[in-house]
């Protein structure tokens, strides 16, 4: 049974670790690296850890090969991941049947963020790391990033740094530990284990590690292609130091200033996810209608959607100093677009309800908007995504959040959304289609207690607004 099919357990908010947290968001500057100190330290990580990247055929890839009776793309050694076809059948969006090939990861890995009170104020361990599928080689990372086959070294490289405080943790320590999901178009039932966990005065920042307070995180989510998506999915999972303001007493969503009670609100995702219909049946890649494989590329004959592609990279910064893999290239620059209001003299955020194959229980809420508009441009006006003209018609004085933000640089070749957290008028209704639902910010940050329930994209648009 899913939480959201049972009364959440009674608040007994933490008004102490708010009151850090809080502290902490306000310290936009200084503690133990100021920001011109980070832009230069972070300059020269870029400059340390550069990769050499080059796109290869198929046929060059080590430890990688497809199956001979199946087409599916896989290692050798059986583990990290592999490309798969799938089969969806679903009543939901404009195409209800369709073929795919997507990444299969059974594995759940470790995205972890290690705090540390500095001088009283709590500071955030981050990471310089680079991924051969970024844009820009170096992102800040979580203090730990790492799937299993990674921390359990099938590759053979060196240990992950910090792993310890996270699979070690004593209880009493843990400030955040959930199971969320990653993109449910690309990944299949893919899992990581969000932690965030307080850690004493023996841990030390080495090389590729700086501690940063939550206020400079936070600033740093506004810059382009900077804090990468497995820091943003833990950001969101640290509880709501901001919970209670702007006229949301705790308990709020309980007692009438949001729109929908909470006991309504899990009703809805309940009924959602009974009512929609999703079928999904593995497939030999080789099978997936409407996609080709050629020497460099496996593509959809629309030239559409994504391709999955070969890179060869080496980085003297790894964990492996060579290797070769598969990726998966998206076409085109995503959106992901949040619209919020004022409903009673409470901000409020309009979520979909959103069905995608990989997902582990049908759909879980998505930010107003998500697609990529070029996958839609050969469908009717009709079967255009909800609410995309108030997307682009936004007025800039309305536009909260608007920055470019890659995606998981370790299975996606540049791919990269557009994230916009935008405010509607009084004359946008409040009565929406029966996907969409007005929740608060107090209601999203109990459903993010709970595994999936906020996709990744929402994650993100979630902690850009605790940020504003």
């Amino acid at each position: 049974m899913h939480n959201t099919s049972a009364a959440p357990p009674l608040r007994h908010p933490d008004v102490r670790l708010a009151a850090r947290l809080a502290a902490s968001a306000a310290a936009v500057d200084g503690g133990v690296m100021s920001n011109a100190e980070f832009l230069a330290w972070f300059g020269e990580r870029q400059r340390e850890q550069a990769q050499q990247v080059n796109r290869i055929p198929f046929a060059e890839l080590r430890d990688w090969g497809f199956d001979p009776d199946t087409g599916d793309l896989r290692h050798r050694s059986g583990r990290f991941f592999a490309v798969q076809g799938l089969r969806v059948r679903s009543d939901f969006g404009p195409v209800r049947e369709w073929a795919q090939p997507i990444i299969h990861q059974p594995e759940i890995g470790i995205l972890g963020i290690a705090v540390r009170d500095i001088g009283g104020v709590l500071h955030l361990l981050m990471q310089a790391k680079s991924e051969p599928g970024n844009v820009n080689g170096v992102q800040l990372s979580p203090t730990v990033q790492a799937t299993k086959s990674n921390y359990t070294r099938v590759h053979g490289g060196s240990a992950v740094p910090y792993l310890g405080c996270f699979r070690d943790c004593p209880p009493g320590r843990v400030l955040a530990d959930v199971l969320q999901s990653e993109q449910g178009s690309w990944f299949f039932r893919k899992r990581n284990r969000n932690m965030v966990v307080e850690v004493g005065p023996e841990v030390e920042a080495t090389e590729d590690f700086c501690w940063l307070t939550l206020g400079q995180v936070n600033a740093l989510l506004g810059s382009e292609n900077l804090v990468n998506m497995d820091a943003r999915t833990v950001l969101s999972c640290i509880p709501d130091w901001q919970s209670g303001s702007d006229g949301e007493a705790a308990d709020s969503a309980r007692t009438g200033s949001s729109l929908h009670t909470d006991t309504e609100i899990r009703s809805w995702i309940t009924r959602r996810r009974a009512e929609h219909e999703v079928a999904t049946e593995p497939l030999p890649l080789a099978e997936a209608t409407g996609w080709h494989r050629t020497e460099k590329a496996i593509a959809h004959e629309r030239r559409l959607f994504f391709s999955v592609v070969a890179v060869d990279v080496s980085s003297h910064r790894r964990e492996v100093p060579a290797w070769s893999q598969p990726l998966l290239e998206p076409h085109g620059i995503g959106i992901a677009a949040l619209l919020v209001k004022r409903i009673g003299g409470v901000l409020h955020a309009l979520v979909n309800a959103r069905v995608e194959p990989g997902f582990l229980d049908v759909l879980e809420l998505a930010p107003t908007v998500q697609c990529t508009p070029e996958n839609y441009a050969h469908l009717p006006a009709d079967d255009q995504p909800p609410f995309l003209e108030e997307v682009r018609r936004r007025q800039p004085g309305r536009t909260w959040f608007d920055t470019v933000l890659s995606e998981e640089g370790g299975r996606f070749q540049h791919a990269q959304s557009r994230y916009l957290i935008i405010e509607v008028g009084d004359d946008f209704p409040t009565a929406v289609p029966e996907d969409f639902r007005w929740m608060t910010r107090c209601q999203l940050d109990t459903l993010l207690r709970y595994s999936h329930h906020l996709n990744v994209q929402a994650r993100t648009l979630v902690a850009a607004l605790r940020s504003l």
